[in-house]
């Protein structure tokens, strides 16, 4: 019997494992049917742009664990088609949270326990929050999304994209720092925040790009879509018209 030449041999060893690993692939990804399998949302809960039908009135939707854990709701919250991210989706015309101009798709940060609003002191502790993102779409006529925040009542700091520039804001000061003057939508990029010792400091992409003194006592993060744009100052109202971010990873620690 004649022996396998080794060259052959091999050949057939790494077409198997590249098959190998190609069906692993796809069975991860086929896997994928919730945002909460491909982020940690332990921490967190999300607020919708759509009308909650069990609540009276008009108000926003908002999923806390653990239904969240099992929630996806397309195409305004839900995995990419690759499972390596969540989309947030929202509309001009999508229903607003109380006192607000702008509705949202957002993860609004909760404690542990996933069911009670975190808030936390800029003076005790050290609170940061990273998110791995990208910006994929802007509204018309007014082409501007916060996509990552420090709020408490008010939006301390944030990332925010108005057409091609890229801003950390400070308070209502919406052009605070410039850290990208060409964003090329779609780009990955890393927002970072650090609170402590009565400072915000903020980074992009890994690199400090300012410190913001502020004092504030009922902190939380939130992270997603919130769309500077609605039926009043852009066209068309309706769902073809939106603000999308695609979060790939995101965190948060308090020490």
């Amino acid at each position: 019997m004649r022996g396998i030449r080794p060259l052959a041999l091999l050949s057939t060893v790494v077409a198997s494992a590249a098959l190998l690993t190609a069906g692993a692939a796809s069975a991860v990804h086929a896997a994928c049917t919730y945002p909460a399998q491909v982020l940690d949302l332990t921490r967190w809960k999300v607020q919708l742009p759509i009308d909650d039908p069990a609540q009276s009135g008009t108000q926003i939707l908002q999923v806390t664990r653990p239904r969240l854990n099992t929630y996806v709701l397309s195409p305004w919250f839900k995995p990419t088609t690759s499972c390596d991210g969540v989309q947030f989706r929202n509309a001009v015309n999508g229903v607003k949270t109380p006192n607000t101009t702008y509705a949202r798709s957002e993860l609004r940060e909760m404690k542990t326990d996933g069911t009670t609003e975190a808030i936390w002191s800029s003076n005790v502790g050290t609170h940061t929050m990273v998110i791995d993102q990208a910006i994929n779409h802007l509204p018309n006529t007014k082409p501007q999304v916060v996509a990552g925040q420090i709020h408490d009542g008010n939006d301390r700091s944030t990332f925010r994209l108005d057409g091609k520039a890229l801003y950390i804001t400070r308070d209502n000061d919406t052009h605070y720092k410039l850290v990208n003057s060409n964003y090329v939508l779609g780009t990955r990029f890393q927002a970072k925040f650090v609170v402590s010792n009565g400072s915000i400091k903020a980074y992009y992409n890994g690199v400090l790009q300012t410190t913001i003194p502020v004092i504030f006592t009922t902190g939380y993060f939130k992270a997603g879509v919130y769309t500077q744009a609605n039926c009043d100052n852009s066209s068309p109202c309706d769902t073809t018209n939106y603000g999308q971010t695609t979060i790939y990873g995101l965190s948060v620690s308090h020490s």
